[in-house]
């Protein structure tokens, strides 16, 4: 037994004065991403006055809403999908289709309307959507959509506000 914790304890070291080797002679860090300013900016605490816990959650900290949960996902009326953060418009509903998911989903968004950026959370690559005007985290885009893009905008229903035409 205490061969063996001898064993790990030394491994354990060994690891560690190799991270800090690499740290101390390994290739320099790159320099932070800039930040992204947009145009609609809020405290936290504004933020949290303005959206709902579940919005919150998902525009502001880049969660998910339960699949089927968002009235939006079965929403088949013509007119706009807003950012429920700044009232941006998003989505047109000729671009909305059923994608058996349980979100709203669209094969494209409105001209200027989103950003996308890499998120490897959970151990994956997926491409992030977000609002263009303040940044709201709003689902993620896949490859797997219908034509004349092949695009599936898979959206959080609590980041759209639905605007009738």
């Amino acid at each position: 037994m205490s061969n063996r914790r001898n064993t790990l304890l030394g491994l354990g070291l060994l690891s560690g004065l190799a991270a800090g080797v690499r740290g101390l002679f390994g290739a320099p860090a790159q320099a932070a991403a800039p930040v992204h300013v947009y145009e609609v900016t809020r405290s936290e605490g504004e933020w949290r006055k303005l959206l709902t816990n579940e919005q919150y959650q998902v525009l502001r900290k880049a969660g998910t809403e339960r699949p089927f949960s968002s009235p939006l996902d079965k929403e088949k009326r013509a007119g706009v999908f807003n950012c429920a953060g700044c009232a941006l418009p998003l989505f047109s509903s000729k671009t909305k289709f059923n994608s058996g998911t349980g979100w709203p989903s669209f094969w494209q968004p409105l001209e200027k309307a989103v950003d996308e950026d890499v998120d490897t959370t959970f151990g994956m690559r997926r491409v992030e959507v977000l609002c263009h005007r303040c940044g709201g985290h709003l689902g993620h885009v896949f490859d797997d959509g219908p034509k004349p893009t092949g695009l599936r905008y898979c959206m959080n229903g609590v980041a759209l506000d639905f605007k009738p035409a």
